[in-house]
């Protein structure tokens, strides 16, 4: 039995792969380490395809530091503009409009370290109307937040959290000064104390290594994240990785195939960056991804719904929630 077939079978069995053997899956066959990943993804994920859109609820002037970031003030990158927080009745509007197109799930998020007690409650009254008037769920990424605050918007209504690490630990000060990967940690961990589920995956392409890919998936895993979202670079002039060269196809494909090894069961979920792929992601759902942010990003264009229905369609998937 190969190597591929090997850890497939201890991904179907266990579901914990080590780190040593993802690296080892590193330099695997990519054509092989891809239908094996789709036959884990297959066998523990089924057809299902988890399709959610994001919203810009607060925009620009964001105190942190992210490298990446067009809405940090740290850089001369310029959002198309800056605003507070979204009424109720611009988020309700929007649901309804995604719940329209077929999509299950509405993510709100919002710019700055974290929202204020005062907007918590400002967001809740909103996930409140959204619930009450569509039937899409609802998931939030509001920043460094407290159990306290979770709690508010659990019992509001919200399914999820979402939080990326980025990276791992070892890369993250490279690309984040102002906030750290602990607070990060202790948000998803506070989330989940609040009895929500959690978000939480990264960027690729910043000038992290394969390690710090698997090691970013591997604290996923160990916080019980069951929807890994990842992000390719989008380099956006005006932020310190404007001049970062974007990923190859193969280079996301294989990611995305490792990612599946190490969490077999869970959202593998192409987001921000995927239009850059030329086929958008077409290849990566055919290499163990099961998920995608349709629709616009926060600060770039996205692809639109209905394209996305139509690849989900002819791949084979149906839209569903996993793991609400």
């Amino acid at each position: 039995m190969c190597m591929i077939e090997k850890l497939k079978e201890k991904a179907l069995s266990t579901g914990d792969v080590s780190r040593e053997e993802a690296l080892l899956l590193a330099s695997a066959p990519l054509e092989e380490l891809s239908e094996a990943a789709e036959e884990i993804r297959r066998e523990k994920c089924g057809q299902g395809f988890d399709l959610c859109t994001i919203v810009n609820g607060k925009c620009g002037r964001c105190p942190e530091d992210c490298k990446y970031c067009a809405q940090s003030a740290h850089y001369q990158a310029k959002c198309t503009e800056a605003y507070g927080l979204l009424p109720t009745e611009k988020l309700l509007e929007g649901a309804r409009r995604e719940a329209a197109r077929g999509v299950l799930r509405y993510s709100i998020v919002t710019s700055g370290r974290k929202l204020s007690d005062y907007e918590v409650e400002q967001a809740c009254e909103s996930i409140r109307a959204i619930r009450e008037g569509t039937g899409i769920q609802v998931c939030v990424s509001f920043g460094l937040l407290k159990e306290e605050q979770f709690k508010k918007i659990k019992e509001a209504g919200a399914s999820r959290v979402h939080c990326n690490l980025e990276s791992s630990a070892r890369f993250f000060p490279q690309i984040c000064t102002t906030h750290t990967y602990e607070d990060k940690i202790s948000t998803l961990k506070a989330a989940k104390r609040a009895g929500l589920s959690v978000c939480s995956g990264g960027i690729l392409g910043l000038g992290e290594t394969m390690e710090d890919r698997i090691d970013m998936v591997l604290t996923a895993r160990e916080l019980g994240v069951k929807s890994v979202p990842v992000n390719l670079l989008n380099p956006i002039p005006g932020t310190p990785l404007e001049h970062r060269k974007p990923l190859t196809n193969e280079e996301a494909r294989r990611c995305v195939a490792i990612f599946r090894f190490l969490i077999p069961d869970a959202s593998i979920r192409l987001a921000g960056g995927r239009g850059l792929l030329g086929d958008k992601g077409e290849l990566c759902f055919k290499s163990g991804a099961n998920a995608a942010i349709s629709g616009d990003m926060l600060t770039t264009a996205g692809i639109t719904v209905e394209t996305d229905m139509e690849l989900v369609r002819n791949l084979g998937f149906e839209v569903s929630l996993h793991d609400m």
